[in-house]
């Protein structure tokens, strides 16, 4: 794909987003675009929030549990990049109202204390660069149309990232067995799903190895202070005005996040 149909799509899918409004599959109107393609006109949509004044904050990995997969018909991992513009902290209310079509997923966020740079990393390497771990929300959204995607969909449209929500519990990895540590997920007050830290690709530190060595591959290293969400250990939340979400990690704690407002679809 040349670089005026890769602008043309970055630009669409950011725009998009600052309208809060959905697209049609790109895949649907350019039936050749590859991967790398996608990763390209992910780059052009992240680079124009960034140009609005945006940081990088961090990096995500997407689809790597076979619930999340299922749901989306995407079958291999793929990665994001975390903005400034999408923290929010335990405590804190999203407003629906600034994304489309949001759904929440319950994972592990890793925050870094080394840099780490691929190839050749592995979860000891992790563990070891990670100063701790927290129960988070990540709240995933689509500029695509009824989440119509394919793999090439999502990855251009920066791992259909949302907003995240960080815990306030900080925990050790090298004292938390991350494998086998089970996650609850609570929707108002109801047990929604429960999961285990071995369906993200065996551990959640084998996740972001993946990720470290992906990236180290094109040439970008996790920074230190960056935060890493490893992948969803909870199926797919549809959320609403007055929503109230709560994960639980053994042995780690919870992290409890509430919704207002109306989402654009």
């Amino acid at each position: 794909m040349d670089n005026n149909k890769i602008e043309q799509y970055g630009d669409e899918l950011y725009e998009a987003f600052v309208a809060r409004r959905a697209v049609p599959p790109l895949l649907s109107r350019e039936p050749d675009i590859t991967i790398e393609d996608a990763y390209r006109i992910q780059q052009r949509f992240v680079a124009r929030r960034l140009a609005a004044g945006e940081t990088v904050v961090g990096k995500k990995i997407g689809a790597t549990s076979k619930p999340v997969q299922d749901f989306l018909g995407v079958y291999q991992p793929d990665f994001g990049i975390l903005t400034s513009g999408m923290v929010y902290h335990e405590g804190d209310t999203i407003d629906l109202g600034g994304l489309i079509q949001p759904k929440a997923e319950a994972e592990l966020a890793f925050v870094l204390k080394h840099d780490l740079k691929g190839p050749g990393i592995t979860a000891m390497d992790v563990i070891r660069a990670t100063d701790y771990v927290l129960p988070c929300f990540e709240i995933v959204d689509s500029r695509i149309t009824n989440w119509q995607i394919k793999i090439q969909d999502t990855v251009a449209d920066n791992a259909s990232c949302g907003v995240y929500v960080l815990g306030k519990t900080k925990g050790d990895p090298r004292k938390l067995d991350l494998t086998l540590a089970g996650m609850v997920l609570e929707k108002n007050g109801e047990i929604f799903s429960t999961g285990v830290g071995a369906a993200v690709q065996g551990s959640p530190a084998n996740a972001v190895a993946w990720l470290a060595n992906t990236l180290g591959e094109l040439g970008i290293p996790f920074k230190a202070g960056e935060v890493i969400l490893s992948g969803s250990q909870s199926a797919l939340v549809p959320v609403v005005d007055g929503d109230e979400l709560v994960c639980t990690v053994g042995g780690l704690g919870s992290c409890r996040v509430k919704f207002s407002g109306r989402s654009a679809a």
